[in-house]
């Protein structure tokens, strides 16, 4: 008896993949006629050394050209349908051959093939329209160019606030949290001031990002910055200051630099995977830290009467700050909420949601 070797196999709608576990293998003998593979070749297999050969009559019409791959370690075969169908089964025979498993390594069930269908397409679409818009518009790399730029100096400046801290916080313990806004106040001045950019690139058509999402987040970090922090001394010497502009720097010195690649149709996956991932710890944390600094803020508006304002007559009622940063702090939960969808969204389609079928 012939020795057969062991035989993993998947398929699109196109196509069909065939693993054979067979390693050094060269020169294999292997042919379609009649709508069956016939595969032969000297390897190391199962049973050691020896000449492995099988035949697959397959389930539907196959086209006779195919393309092989000896590798070290394994021999790939990948056979085009005559038709973009979806087969029910690799072979003619209902009955699976012992040696025949699924190769789950590339499995997917015809709905996740199918979204894989629709994303290739969509990239296609999308190349296409880069393509079209690189030859129609004469200043596209000079758009580029300024908005690499700005994540550039972006991704600096939030990089050297967060190795600052973090090299502080070995170094010094807990007493590097009550000076933070001492030591890096200017730097978070320059980074979120500059960010007012992320609210009229989208404005004048430079990215293609919504306002809303870039409104709520450069407003909101810089009503902490210049109104909360940078008003009132006694806030900055408070430790909640460490966690806002840790959480921030934290989410910068990943979402940047994935911007700058995307100016060059660049894509690093394990980059594009912690840029859409990181937000769902970070950004709830990060509003839960803001909203603690305007809680303690509150007393010491109310203690200073700081941007209190007296209404006229007949009223003539002095309104505190802290009303304004009551109804804020609903406010910034709703935009929160708001964001975190936005997200959401965005992960989706960047990440998607495949699963594999394992049986």
């Amino acid at each position: 008896m012939s020795l057969t070797p062991h035989v993993f196999w998947a398929q699109r709608h196109h196509e069909l993949y065939l693993r054979v576990e067979l390693s050094d293998v060269q020169n294999p003998d292997i042919t379609i006629s009649d709508n069956v593979l016939h595969f032969k070749a000297q390897g190391h297999g199962a049973k050691g050394v020896n000449i492995y050969e099988f035949s697959l009559e397959f389930f539907e019409p196959v086209k006779p050209k195919f393309t092989q791959r000896p590798t070290q370690r394994q021999v790939a075969i990948t056979v085009k349908k005559s038709e973009k169908l979806w087969w029910p089964r690799l072979i003619k025979e209902e009955r699976k051959p012992r040696f025949l498993a699924p190769d789950f390594d590339r499995w997917l069930d015809e709905s996740d093939a199918e979204m894989e269908l629709r994303e290739k397409e969509e990239e296609r679409i999308t190349k296409i329209r880069t393509e079209s818009r690189k030859r129609e518009d004469p200043f596209l790399y000079v758009k580029r160019g300024y908005l690499f730029m700005y994540n550039l100096v972006q991704f600096l400046g939030f990089s050297w606030i967060f190795v600052n801290m973090t090299v502080r916080l070995f170094i010094l313990g807990q007493d590097s949290f009550y000076d933070t806004f001492n030591t890096m106040g200017d730097m978070i001045y320059f980074c979120q001031t500059l960010a007012i950019l992320e609210i009229i690139n989208p404005l004048i058509g430079l990215v293609k990002t919504g306002v809303a999402p870039a409104l709520i987040q450069v407003l909101g970090r810089n009503f902490i910055i210049f109104f909360i922090l940078g008003q009132l001394d006694e806030m900055q010497t408070k430790a909640i200051v460490f966690f806002i502009l840790y959480l921030w720097s934290s989410i910068e010195i990943f979402r940047y630099p994935f911007y700058m690649l995307a100016c060059l149709d660049t894509e690093w996956k394990l980059l594009t995977w912690i840029r859409y991932t990181i937000w769902i710890p970070l950004y709830p944390l990060g509003a839960l830290a803001e909203a603690v600094s305007i809680i303690q803020a509150i007393p010491i508006f109310n203690e200073t009467g700081r941007f209190s304002f007296r209404l006229p007559l007949p009223i003539e009622l002095t309104v505190s700050f802290s009303v304004f940063l009551v109804v804020y702090l609903v406010l910034l939960f709703l935009g929160l909420a708001i964001n975190l969808r936005h997200l959401l969204k965005q992960r989706r389609r960047r990440l998607g949601s495949r699963k594999r079928k394992m049986q």
